[in-house]
């Protein structure tokens, strides 16, 4: 925790949005929170029931008719006492509860992420399902909300519970035969029983990893449109998403650098990117832009090529396109596309989002982010080492699986990380 916090104090915050709104939601959690509704409202409501109540200073001035609610814990969303004020929405009346609240002793603001880090110390969410509320807050299209929701509901949660439970099951065959054994000589190695059960699950784990990553749902897929000098990138650009971001010019050599432009394709996030055109002349400041271009076409999960094939630096994440097909004969194959005449390019679209979503986790999988990567790759090493040693090593190989994915949900070895999760989380969440 934040220098500062410290669990056993009582923190307050405006929980709702943005002021002026229609109504303003002001929380507050710890052992002091039935106190503060009593110094606001002169009275405890009864539990779990919004009730009508005017609120009052210490001086006995009226501050606004609200509702309340008094919500006592362990069953509450920080698994804390809480008292929630319903406030109007105004500016002042918010300020003026606020300043009231901050008189009572014992209570203090709460500070980024507060609430949710008190919800993961009490055990009413798990580390990943923290994330995914992170994610859910931050979730600009339909795709990342979707799979922000899947974290936040204990997506991953339940299915390293599922993976926890073979792996305590398979530890427990092992260490059964080694404590019947520990007087022999000789202790046994893995049945074949008990090897096909760590296959199988070190197969389940390596499956997880293929999977397409999270960030490509927060980054979007990266979408570079490349090709010669003067083919209609920067057009095809603008077309694509719907307003002019790009200098578009007959003269060749007009991109002299890197244009991003973040659009939406279908509910699905995607980082269109404009490059210089590909060519062995130019001055120094076009070379630049060239070399540029280059790195970005490294970087590509997907490239939109208007150029001929032979061409193409990475023609197995290309779509060959001909652009300026209303006014161009064909030099290449490719779809014919023209962004003036509107030819070719709802199936370019078409196409777009097919490719995209394949690169995408799919709508009904646990996106994985890169922390959860990791410590699953270190979960499916450990498992890969246990198949053909001797079994007191494999008991601690299967203890050292358990350990990582234990720090998956928080239950092992995430103090590292916690501020810096907590901290993307704004004052009143």
């Amino acid at each position: 925790m934040t220098a500062g916090a410290d669990a056993q104090s009582t923190i307050f915050a405006l929980s709702s949005g943005a002021l002026p709104a229609a109504i303003a939601v002001v929380r507050v959690s710890g052992i002091a929170a039935a106190q503060a509704l009593r110094q606001l409202t002169g009275r405890l409501p009864p539990a779990r029931r919004a009730v009508s109540a005017t609120l009052r200073d210490t001086s006995g001035e009226m501050l606004d008719r609200a509702l309340v609610l008094w919500l006592p814990g362990p069953g509450t969303a920080t698994g804390e006492d809480i008292a929630e004020f319903h406030l109007h929405g105004g500016r002042a009346v918010t300020a003026a509860v606020l300043a009231a609240l901050s008189e009572i002793p014992g209570l203090r603001m709460a500070e980024a992420g507060e609430f949710t880090r008190r919800a993961f110390a009490n055990g009413r969410l798990d580390l990943a399902q923290a994330e995914g509320l992170a994610d859910l807050l931050a979730a600009e299209t339909e795709s990342q909300r979707r799979q922000a929701v899947r974290l936040a509901e204990g997506g991953l949660g339940r299915l390293v519970a599922e993976w926890q439970a073979r792996l305590l099951a398979l530890s427990a065959r092992i260490e059964a035969a080694l404590e019947f054994e520990e007087e022999e000589d000789d202790v046994p190695a893995l049945t074949a029983v008990e090897q096909a059960l760590l296959a199988g699950l070190a197969d389940d784990l390596a499956l997880a990893l293929v999977q397409p990553p999270a960030e490509r749902l927060k980054d979007g897929v990266r979408i570079v449109v490349a090709g010669p000098t003067n083919a209609g990138k920067s057009s095809l650009i603008n077309a694509l998403a719907g307003r002019d971001v790009a200098i578009a010019s007959a003269v060749a050599g007009t991109t002299r650098d890197i244009i991003e432009v973040p659009v939406v394709l279908n509910g699905m996030p995607c980082l269109l990117i404009d490059s210089a055109g590909l060519r062995n002349a130019g001055g120094k400041l076009e070379q630049i832009g060239i070399a540029r271009a280059r790195a970005a076409i490294d970087a590509a999960d997907l490239i939109l090529w208007l150029g001929r094939p032979e061409d193409c630096p990475r023609p197995e994440q290309a779509i060959l396109l001909r652009a300026k097909a209303d006014i161009a004969a064909p030099q290449h194959e490719g779809l014919a596309i023209s962004v003036v005449t509107g030819l070719g390019m709802a199936q370019l679209r078409g196409v777009l989002i097919e490719r995209v979503k394949a690169m995408l986790p799919a709508a009904e999988a646990v996106a994985l982010n890169a922390r959860h990567r990791q410590l699953i790759a270190e979960a499916a090493a450990e498992l890969n080492s246990a198949t053909h040693q001797d079994p007191i090593l494999i008991a601690e190989h299967l203890r050292n699986a358990r350990i990582a994915l234990d720090r998956i949900t928080g239950r092992a070895g995430v103090e590292d990380m916690l501020d810096a999760l907590f901290g993307r989380f704004c004052i009143g969440k």
